[in-house]
């Protein structure tokens, strides 16, 4: 019998996969005690068993450390769990990267701007509810002639897509978005109900009222994420920053260099009548196809601002999708000051262990933006970047795919993608 102890923080509905798994084994493991995520998975013993820091993480009881949670849950499982045969197991195994690459996405995307964990964006979000929609429809259809997605028994794609469904279900998924989908319904609270379920999860509750961003809860999670920082910043910058830079210069001798370089190292380019903040308005809150995009070609100014193509150059080197995003999202918060005076769209294609990332920006003046200003050139340097062309069709092609996050890309398929603005 397969024994352990499974490292993971409370609620975590990755390590829930292999919990229930274990429950319908009849398998005993512990949790590891006084584990505290971003202190316990960052010590010496633990990143040399998981090198990652990620969680949930498994100990065996014969010291073999398995990591990513379907692993750990197969590990964990038994026969009936994992396919009596090949075809059974490969259906199953069909449907849990369904519930990864298909579901979870998209759950994250929707759910994690109501928990205040990523800031809202009202098109990627509008995109999430379409793709759940979407696998909803494909389920639903699916299960209508079946009470489960492999045979006759519950079986680890069952556990694993419905781990994934977990988050949407419990937030945002009230009785209007579902009325239509009855099967599903009927397959998800067969298994929240089952007696494996309840002992991991508890009993479920499904959501009654849609959960939508809160504004606040986002600043007051991420205040006390940077120690306060980010609440303390917009208090400073009215009363203190703005109306005494010049007075302030002389206070703060370590800076002075850096407040000048950064003032604005565009100033050497015409300002022109492109409005930047209100095209970010446009693409936020408006369809990019019909009243983004229009906007940006109808003021564009080529010769006050330039379009520019990039591409990772060390893709064979990335691995996870969530790593890849990481990457992303480091780059655009070392080059944070750039916003008000560029746009721009990354995309992420392939999958784990195969992806790649390339993008389309813009910014005001001819040259590369990032080589105005020393600050901004810790990343830049990785990618290939080509001017483009604004007035040949290739250009208005390139830049509706990346920016609208969908077309052909050349034969790359589209995983998903972050918007600098």
């Amino acid at each position: 019998m397969a024994t352990g102890t499974l490292y993971t923080f409370p609620d975590n509905f990755r390590a829930f996969k292999a919990q229930i798994a274990a429950e319908y084994s009849r398998t005993t493991i512990k949790l590891a005690s006084g584990f505290k995520f971003g202190e316990t998975n960052q010590t010496a013993d633990f990143l040399s068993k998981f090198p990652l820091g990620k969680v949930p993480a498994f100990v065996t009881a014969g010291g073999d450390c398995i990591f990513e949670s379907n692993a750990i849950a197969h590990y964990l499982g038994n026969t009936q769990l994992r396919g009596k045969n090949d075809k059974d197991a490969s259906f199953i195994l069909q449907w849990i990267n369904f519930g990864d690459n298909e579901i979870l996405p998209a759950s994250c995307t929707w759910v994690y701007p109501c928990l205040g964990i990523v800031q809202y964006n009202k098109q990627e979000t509008e995109r999430a509810k379409a793709q759940v929609k979407k696998v909803l429809t494909v389920l639903d259809n699916y299960l209508l002639t079946r009470t489960y997605l492999v045979g006759e028994r519950i079986t680890q794609a069952d556990i694993s897509v419905a781990c994934n469904l977990l988050s949407l279900y419990k937030y945002v998924l009230d009785p209007k978005f579902v009325e239509s989908f009855t099967n599903v319904n009927r397959w998800f609270t067969t298994l929240v109900n089952q007696p494996q379920f309840k002992k991991v999860i508890g009993d479920f509750k499904f959501c009654e009222k849609m959960a939508e961003f809160d504004a606040k809860k986002y600043q007051e999670l991420h205040g006390k994420a940077d120690g306060g920082k980010k609440e303390k910043k917009p208090a400073d910058k009215p009363k203190k920053e703005k109306p005494k830079k010049k007075d302030e210069d002389d206070d703060e001798d370590d800076d002075a260099p850096k407040e000048k370089e950064e003032k604005d190292p565009f100033a050497a380019f015409p300002r022109g009548k492109f409005n930047m903040d209100e095209f970010k308005r446009e693409y936020s809150n408006k369809d990019t196809l019909t009243e983004a995009l229009p906007y940006f070609w109808n003021n564009f100014e080529k010769d006050n601002y330039s379009i520019w193509y990039c591409e990772y150059k060390y893709n064979s080197e990335l691995s996870k999708i969530f790593m890849t995003c990481n990457l992303i999202g480091g780059f655009f918060q070392r080059v944070e000051k750039l916003r008000k005076n560029a746009f721009g769209s990354m995309c992420i294609f392939g999958e784990d262990n195969k992806n790649s990332i390339s993008g389309v920006w813009f910014w005001r003046g001819p040259k590369l933006a990032f080589e105005l200003n020393p600050n901004w050139q810790v990343d830049y340097e990785s990618y290939e970047w080509k001017k483009l062309d604004p007035t040949t069709a290739e250009t208005k092609k390139m830049v509706e795919e990346y920016w609208n996050w969908e077309g052909d890309f050349d034969g790359k398929k589209f995983n998903q993608g972050k918007i600098f603005k």
